[in-house]
């Protein structure tokens, strides 16, 4: 079962034990999510702080639909 996070410094000392992290954009919003080995966990927020999130990711980032267009 995924878990949502609320924090965004939550997020970033969970990145340390994650696999990857997963960019899904959508139109208004962009979701963040952490696969560790137990869960997959989840950030919902704005265009502008996720670029700033995912600068300081400690983890490998994945585009989670790169050919897809914005609806």
């Amino acid at each position: 079962m995924p878990k949502q996070i609320f924090d965004q410094d939550e997020f970033l000392e969970l990145s340390d034990k994650a696999s990857e992290c997963r960019v899904k954009r959508l139109s208004d919003k962009v979701k963040l999510k952490l696969r560790t080995d137990r869960y997959l966990y989840t950030l919902v927020t704005n265009a502008a702080d996720a670029e700033a999130i995912l600068e300081q990711v400690r983890c490998r980032v994945v585009e989670a639909r790169p050919g897809a267009e914005e609806i």
